[in-house]
């Protein structure tokens, strides 16, 4: 912080205005998907892609953009991803299409990056006694932007229309880029290096074409060429990624590190987290917006949709915030485990239970809970299976493979769901038992995690230097 730097709270101030907005479009299509699907003409799976491309663009923008803040300045790459998150937020409130509506989302998850930017700008601009204190309250308003999206939606759609949900964040973010622009200092802070951008475009495109294939597996036939060269092309992008990873002097992922037991262990509990959580929100509000009269749906509102899944968000608070001390007691690794279990335990009993709403509460509060204890000790596990200077790109790894977790989760269940063109119950039941089957290996890949035991004080700190790293 310089002398001539604006006044720490000003500067905190701006960047939670400028960060809550992709809080809230991260989660507000949630309880809207449905209507979405209606009023789009979409299939169930092209409507989930309406989440699907928004995971796998955050993954790419997580990777990048963080380390273009870096090379080029904090300042100059917030104000670009602000304005980015504008154009796809605009897009999005214009969208007539499913199309234009999936290319829009995809351009708002770029702006994951905007966490690392602002996390960084913290660390240049605020005092270091204030530094984690401003860092939690950033990461607590990612949490409190997605429960304002489980909410508000219900809201807004029935007075305003669905367009409504991307004007307001628009305007929010408009205001944003302003204050920014005026109020935020630019870092003196550079590092040398670059960006691998065939690797970002590689990982991007097999990922997707992959996915293309399992989402249209239902409609093309399982069997047909068409299905199977879409999955086995993205695999084999996928394989070329990783060895134009594997070969470069600065990759995005670093594979190197997969080697090392601490750090393939975190990253496959992370890809199978990922499935289960983003996998869970897909297609939790489908069944509980089913008419009654399928003899499964709820036949809930989108208002009470967002009401049964509040209490993910809640219980990830309330139990988040005792991780350092569950972790100081029990260790990290057996705190992981504990939040591997407890999601298990949420897709099991969704895949014998779910004929009432309260069937989806219990669920949903059972992920919020799982969430909260183990994505805080799995940054905590991914952070200190490496070296120091190797921090940035362990917790980058670890966002970039929950997200694409995520994403291929999320089209699978609804492969599994839809039968004939149309959800079945016995489709629900398939994809519980699959997010359980993703649950059940991050347990058993938990357990694997090199054992870790600190100190209450030592594991406050090391969860607030993963909140910073990540």
């Amino acid at each position: 912080m310089t002398p001539t730097s604006p006044p720490p709270g000003r500067v905190l101030a701006v960047l939670l205005i400028a960060v809550i907005p992709y809080g809230v479009l991260g989660s507000i299509i949630v309880p809207a998907l449905p209507v979405l699907q209606r009023d789009l003409g979409a299939s169930q799976s092209g409507a989930t892609w309406i989440l699907t491309a928004y995971l796998l663009s955050a993954a790419a923008g997580t990777a990048i953009i963080g380390r273009l803040g870096d090379m080029y300045g904090k300042r100059r790459l917030l104000l670009i991803t602000l304005m980015l998150l504008m154009a796809g937020t605009l897009l999005a409130a214009l969208a007539d299409s499913l199309t234009v509506l999936i290319a829009a989302r995809a351009i708002q998850g770029l702006v994951g990056g905007i966490f690392p930017l602002a996390f960084g700008i913290v660390r240049d601009e605020l005092p270091r006694e204030k530094a984690a204190h401003a860092i939690g309250l950033i990461s607590a308003s990612l949490a409190i932007g997605g429960g304002v999206g489980m909410v508000v939606p219900g809201v807004i759609v029935d007075h305003l229309g669905w367009h409504w949900l991307f004007w307001i964040p628009f305007g929010v973010t408009t205001a944003a880029t302003l204050l920014t622009w005026r109020l935020i200092p630019e870092s003196p802070v550079r590092v040398a290096g670059g960006v691998n951008w065939l690797a970002g475009a590689t990982m991007v495109a097999g990922f997707t074409a992959a996915l293309v294939g399992v989402s249209q597996g239902n409609d093309w036939g399982w069997g047909s060429a068409g299905t199977i060269a879409a999955i086995a092309g993205g695999l084999a992008v996928i394989a070329a990624w990783v060895a134009i990873e594997l070969r470069s002097r600065e990759p995005l992922i670093d594979m190197t590190m997969m080697r090392g037991r601490g750090v393939w262990t975190t990253n496959l509990v992370a890809f199978m987290f990922g499935g289960g959580m983003y996998a869970s929100i897909a297609i939790y509000p489908q069944l509980a917006e089913l008419p009654k009269a399928t003899g499964f749906g709820y036949g809930a509102s989108i208002t009470t949709t967002g009401l049964y899944l509040l209490p993910e968000t809640i219980a990830a608070a309330v139990f988040g915030g005792t991780v350092g001390r569950i972790s100081a007691r029990y260790g990290t690794r057996p705190t992981l485990t504990a939040g591997c279990v407890t999601m298990l335990a949420a897709f099991v009993w969704m895949a014998i239970e779910r004929d009432q709403p309260i069937d989806m509460i219990i669920s949903v509060a059972l992920i919020g809970a799982g969430l909260g204890i183990g994505f805080a000790a799995l940054s905590d596990l991914s952070v200190h299976a490496v070296r120091p200077d190797q921090v940035g790109a362990a917790s980058g790894m670890n966002t970039v493979l929950r997200m694409v977790g995520g994403a291929i989760a999320g089209q699978l269940c609804v492969a599994l769901i839809v039968r004939g063109g149309v959800p079945t119950d016995a489709g629900f039941g398939r994809a519980m038992w699959v997010l359980a089957a993703f649950l059940a290996l991050a347990t058993l890949a938990s357990l694997l995690v090199p054992h870790q035991r600190r100190s209450a004080a030592t594991a406050q700190a090391d969860a607030g230097a993963a909140e910073v790293a990540a």
